[in-house]
This record gives structure tokens, sequence and C-alpha cells, in this order.
């Protein structure tokens, strides 16, 4: 025989009676198809109830997370004196594990017991007597909605959810008011276009528009509680002479609702921000002291939650929102991106171009060690943040008066940096850059003139050897030539001679 346990108005133990249908998985649910089928198969051994709600929720929460619960521990220990012998049906094998390491009492899971514990919810009225249908559904709802409150005041994230809602309505109505601005300045600027000019601030526009109306208004208006005194003159003098053209009342009607809209979003977006900072500042205060309370609702939603930000590492928190651009560079082989989110903080905005990687990289670090205290720290004070933000801007101080100390190669002298100061050069326009024509100077400075001089006589100099030198050959040449023939005539007459001489001889 088996035991099953269920939950409802208190612990219920029921005893199979015949284990040999239970082999018979795929047709176990014709055996619960009615209430007197249903106790042929088991009937009821033991029921303990429960004193009252809380401990019926103590005791469904133990057993959804898998947990034995003392009064369960103690029930068990009773049967398992009385029947040592019988097996224990269990739905989750995480809890039957449990139970059979610490009662030592075996434990079964499997798709049998699955099908037969489905069988038993069905027709639980009829196993269980003395409990009425609808006290028996009042007392499951009651425990499910308890169920489910508790699970929502559980959550270890400090109910950040609000925060990102917060953020994203802000983003929205950012949005709806941009579009809703630009239609109404350019469907009033067809009657009266030169207030757009005048009049650069949005909700100052919309104010002066719903009060005034058509522009012949505005001569006899007053709008010096919306405009000062030099630009309300300035609006009366152009709508005395303005290029618009004219609109009918019910033209202005329409346009003046939309100035309503506009005014109401705008004071409705200010109520929001407050209450986004206040809730940053009770969530994350040391995340809200270190990057603000925009930048860090923005980390939080994209993170999902905070506990989710607070598991991230600090590079990650210093890339989140530059995903895309990340992997385009890792794809590409090109330099990945310094700043995500993160560069909207004001310490990264204070910094100098050159200086913004770094910063963004310390602060990074330190926001993720503000994170993980906010998340899963007790305390609630913003101290923490206060420092790390302190030694930033410590950091960004040196490197903006390039301060930092390097140590030379002996190791004992210090390398001297200069102040840094900004030098501001007034440039001039040079005119020579707008012909296109080649510019020769006319005075040619002295050294150029020698230089040029001393080059142009030896270059003289070089043709006149070379010429010499050609000369020399053209009348070397025939000279050697007749050499030639004179010794080859002295030859001659030398041989004559000769032979001569040797006859009288």
């Amino acid at each position: 025989s088996e035991l099953n346990i269920v939950v409802c108005r208190g612990f219920f133990f029921l005893q199979v009676l015949n284990e040999k249908k239970l082999q018979e998985v795929d047709s176990l649910w014709k055996e619960f198809e009615t209430p007197e089928k249903a106790n042929k198969i088991v009937k009821l051994k033991h029921f303990e109830k429960f004193q009252d709600t809380t401990e019926a929720l103590a005791a469904s929460t133990a057993l959804v997370e898998g947990k034995l619960s003392k009064n369960l521990k103690k029930i068990l220990k009773k049967i398992v004196a009385k029947d040592a012998h019988e097996q224990l049906a269990v739905a989750d094998a995480k809890l039957g594990g449990v139970i059979k390491e610490k009662l030592n009492l075996s434990c079964i899971h499997s798709p049998m017991v699955t099908e037969l514990m489905r069988g038993i919810r069905s027709q639980i009225e009829g196993l269980i007597t003395g409990l009425p249908s609808r006290e028996m559904a009042a007392m499951c709802l009651g425990l499910a909605h308890s169920l489910s409150r508790y699970k929502l005041k559980f959550s270890p994230d400090k109910v950040d959810t609000m925060i990102i809602q917060a953020i994203s309505l802000l983003d929205d109505l950012d949005k709806e008011l941009n579009n809703y601005i630009m239609r109404c300045r350019e469907w009033y600027g067809w009657h009266f276009p030169e207030l757009g000019k005048i009049i650069t601030d949005n909700l100052t526009y919309c104010k002066c528009v719903r009060k005034v109306g058509d522009r012949s208004n505005f001569a006899s208006s007053d709008v010096s509680d919306i405009l000062p005194e030099e630009i309300e003159e300035d609006v009366k003098a152009a709508a005395e002479i303005s290029m618009g053209t004219e609109v009918s009342e019910e033209d202005i009607n329409n346009i003046i609702h939309l100035c309503d809209q506009v005014i109401e979003i705008s004071e409705y977006r200010t109520q929001l921000y407050d209450y986004l900072k206040n809730r940053m500042m009770a969530i994350a205060p040391n995340l809200t002291v270190m990057v603000g309370e925009l930048v860090g609702a923005r980390l939080i939603a994209h993170a999902g939650s905070l506990l989710n930000l607070a598991k991230h590492p600090a590079s990650t928190v210093q890339l989140l929102g530059a995903e895309k651009a990340l992997f385009r560079a890792l794809k590409t082989k090109r330099d990945t991106p310094k700043f995500g989110l993160i560069y909207h903080a004001s310490l990264v905005g204070q910094s100098n171009t050159k200086n913004k990687g770094k910063i963004s990289r310390m602060l990074a670090a330190k926001t993720a060690l503000t994170i993980r205290y906010d998340a899963l720290g007790e305390s609630t004070s913003a101290e923490m943040g206060a420092e790390n933000r302190l030694k930033v801007e410590t950091r960004l101080r040196l490197l903006e008066e390039r301060g930092i100390r390097r140590i030379s190669g002996t190791g004992k002298a210090l390398a001297k940096t200069d102040k840094y100061q900004n030098k501001s050069e007034v440039k001039v326009f040079d005119p020579s850059g707008d012909s296109t024509l080649p510019v020769v100077s006319k005075k040619r400075k002295i050294q150029e003139v020698d230089e040029q001089d001393t080059e142009v006589a030896v270059k003289a100099k070089k043709f006149k050897a070379e010429m010499k030198e050609g000369t020399a050959v053209e009348d070397g040449e025939p000279v050697k030539k007749k050499k030639k023939k004179k010794d080859k005539e002295k030859q001659a007459e030398e041989e004559m001679v000769l032979s001569e001489e040797l006859p009288t001889s």
C-alpha cells in the first residue's frame, strides 16, 4: 500500500487499496471517473487540520520550495512508527529526497504517481467527507491568494518594477511631448509664424498661445506673467506686421486644446520625475548618488531588475546599452566602444574627450560596487556612494590637471609636469588661398640669389671644361696620324740606305 499527501484544509493521507490497477498508467483516469470508483482505489487514512491561514500558508510554501515543515515531520514520524514498511508516494522528487534523508522513509516518484495525484484532485470532494464543496472552494481560493501575495512580498529585488515602469513611461512622455509641440508650432505657425522665432521655450510658447489665441489679441492682452517685458514688446510688434494667414475661430479652439494637452503632459512629467527620484533614493540610494536617478533607472530597466544588475561585472555595466556597437566592432575587428548608458552620467560629461574612456571605466567599477551594496546590503544610507563619487571626482581632477606622478628610471626622481593652460589662438584669413594660380614672390632674398648665381657659375665652368676636352680630342686625332706616316717614311728611307750599302761592300 502507498500513502499520498494532499494539502488543502490540512494534511490528508490516503492509502492505496488496489495496487494492481495502478500499474496501468494510461487507463488510470478511468478509475477516477466517479467518486464510487475512486473510493475503491484509495481511502482516507489520516487527516491533520491546519489551525489558521498562516499555518496553511507556511505548509504550502514549504511544499512548493521542496522543504519539510515541522508539522509534516511530526505527522510522518507517527505514521512511520505505525507503518514502517509502507511506501510514501510523493509528487515532488525533491521533497521525497528530503523525507528519505531525514526520516529514512522510502519514497517513490513516477508517472504513475503523477496520474494518481491528478485523479485524487479531481475527486477530492468525494474522498474527503465532512467538507462542503462551497467551503472547500473558498478555502482553496483563499490559500491561493495568500500564496501569491507571499511570493510577491518575498521578491528579493525590492520591488524595482515600479522604477522600470516609471522610466519607460518617462521616455514615452518625452516622445509624445516632442510630437505634440512640433505639431502645435507648425499648426499655429501658419497663423503667426514670427512667434516661433521669438519664443524658443516650448512650454512658454504653448501657454502664450493658449492665453491669447488669435494674433490680433496680442495688442490688447497682457502676457507679462508668461513673458519678460522685452520679449512681450517684440511679440506685440511682430503681431501687427505678421505675414501669417487668417484662420477661423474653430481652428484656434483646436490649437488651444492641443496646447492644453501639452501643458498637462508637461506637468505630469514633472510629477513623474519627482516620483522616480524618490523611488530611486529609497531602493538604490548609492547608485543614485553615483550616476543620477535617470541613468540608474535606465541601467536597472536594461538589466531587468536590481538583482540582475548586481550580477553583472563592471565591464558589462560600462557597456550596457551599447551591445550592438560592441558586437559590430568585434565582427569587423575594430575598436570596441568605451561606454554605453553610463555615458550620460554627469561625471563622464564633465571630463574632456581624451579622458572619457578612463573616467567611464573607473565610474563603472565604482558603480558595480554600489549596485551590489544596494541590492544585497541591509543598510539604506548613501554614504558609500558619496565616498566612491568623491574618489572618481578626485581622479578626474588629477587627469584634467595632468598631475599624475610618473616614476623615473631610477625610481627616485619624479617627472615634472606643467599645468595645463588653455591658449586660444586668433586665426587670420589667408587671401592667398582664394587663387588657384601659383604665387611667385617679386622680391627674393639675397641668399637665394647668391646661391643661384653660384650654381650658374659652377655649371658654366663645367660646360667650358667639357668643351675644351672635346676640341682637344678632335685636334689630337689627325696629329697622331701624321706622326705615324712620318715614322713610316723615315723607316723606308733607312731601309733603302741599307740596301744600297750592302752590295758595295
